[in-house]
């Protein structure tokens, strides 16, 4: 059943972003940007986390789950840091997947070549 929840909720979120990118103006780097932050608010107000308890990877993978690990990392480094934690809790918490993100891209780069549309 785990599984059948994850496809539901990570496919709700994509359809969300579908529908936006038909019905909207909006471009898709502002749409992933609106991903995030709203995945930053829910995940501050604790909403996110019970959605990814509930779900998994269905809400832990997509763009709102990435805002919901910053907000994470933020309430964490300012229990452990105090104010500080503003700064570097989002950094600490996210470090491990941006570092593979950029490593990563930085290879596919070197590997491949690009094609002029």
């Amino acid at each position: 059943m785990q599984f059948f929840w994850a496809f539901i909720i990570g496919g709700a979120i994509c359809a969300i972003g579908q529908i936006l990118i038909d019905k909207t103006k909006l471009t898709s780097a502002r749409i992933l940007v609106l991903f995030v932050v709203v995945g930053v608010i829910l995940g501050g107000a604790g909403i996110y986390p019970r959605l990814v308890e509930f779900a998994g990877a269905g809400a832990s993978v997509p763009l709102p789950g990435f805002g919901n690990l910053l907000a994470k990392g933020v309430k964490q480094e300012i229990d452990a840091q105090g104010a500080i934690g503003i700064l570097t809790g989002g950094l600490k918490a996210a470090a491990a997947g941006l570092m593979a993100a950029v490593s990563l891209s930085f290879l596919a780069a070197l590997i491949f070549e690009p094609k002029a549309k």
